[in-house]
């Protein structure tokens, strides 16, 4: 029933900004966070940003910390991630998430916590 839709990937050069979106429907009062993973060429998928759904609590990796920022409008039942500052290693798919209640246990930046996935963005950052 849920359904996450991810947009504003594209190119950009080192130092720029971007600002991805992700639209959710059917998110119900069993999702406690959403959030934004990203997998780089030949990398593991990693935890970027999450946010609580219902309080002002947000967790960030360690390499986007002071760049990125996490935040959602719930009257547009949407998600966003502003990137700044981007670093070439920043290049990756990137994917919205959702969890649900009693799906999964583990740290924020499980990916197993996240039962709903979006189909993801591209971002490229050239140097």
């Amino acid at each position: 029933q849920v359904q996450l839709v991810e947009s504003g990937g594209g190119s950009v050069q080192a130092g720029g900004s971007l600002r991805l979106s992700c639209v959710a429907s059917g998110v119900t009062d069993s999702t406690y966070y959403m959030g934004w993973f990203r997998q780089g060429p030949g990398k593991e998928r990693e935890g970027v940003a999450v946010i609580s759904t219902r309080v002002p609590q947000a967790y960030y990796a360690d390499s986007v910390k002071g760049r990125f920022t996490i935040s959602r409008d719930d009257a547009k039942n949407t998600l966003y991630l502003e990137m700044n500052s981007l670093e070439p290693e920043d290049t990756a798919m990137y994917y919205c998430v959702a969890d649900q209640l009693g799906h999964g246990t583990g740290s924020w930046d499980t990916p197993a916590r996240f039962k709903h996935w979006g189909q993801g963005t591209q971002v490229t950052v050239s140097s």
